[in-house]
């Protein structure tokens, strides 16, 4: 009898840390509209995780990165079907801020401070926990 394997996504984010302040960028999809994420998504079939960082970040914001490495990496136990997400350190080596205005509502610039203050603006909390592995706290 052959078991039944759960097919999990995988996801990625960069923390992208310029001039003492994160780079955000804010969603129009439905189910995050206005909510403030990491530029992230998913993994496509046939690339690699850092490919797919890589990517994400230049299709939601124009930077050509380098990636420094991976911060950690979150599934939460209570919902095995959640994506698994990869949270990379990057760097900016290129490009100029420049948004898809028909995926997104805005991308910022924001201190950790501000950050932690707009908790409730986020769209998860690997963010967060994403940004403050950078900052060491």
């Amino acid at each position: 009898m052959e078991k039944e394997h759960l097919k999990v996504n995988v996801a990625v984010g960069v923390v992208i840390k310029q001039n003492d302040k994160y780079l955000l960028v804010q969603e129009k999809k439905p189910s995050a509209y206005g909510l403030w994420c990491l530029p992230a998504g998913r993994v496509d079939i046939g690339e690699s995780i850092e490919q797919a960082a890589i990517r994400e970040v230049k299709e939601e914001t124009g930077y050509d990165i380098e990636l420094i490495k991976e911060l950690a990496v979150f599934h939460p136990m209570t919902n095995p079907t959640e994506a698994v997400k990869h949270a990379f350190e990057a760097k900016i080596i290129g490009g100029e801020l420049n948004f898809p205005k028909d995926e997104m509502l805005d991308a910022r610039w924001f201190t950790f401070e501000e950050i932690k203050q707009m908790e409730d603006k986020l769209r998860n909390e690997w963010i967060f926990k994403s940004i403050t592995i950078l900052e060491g706290k």
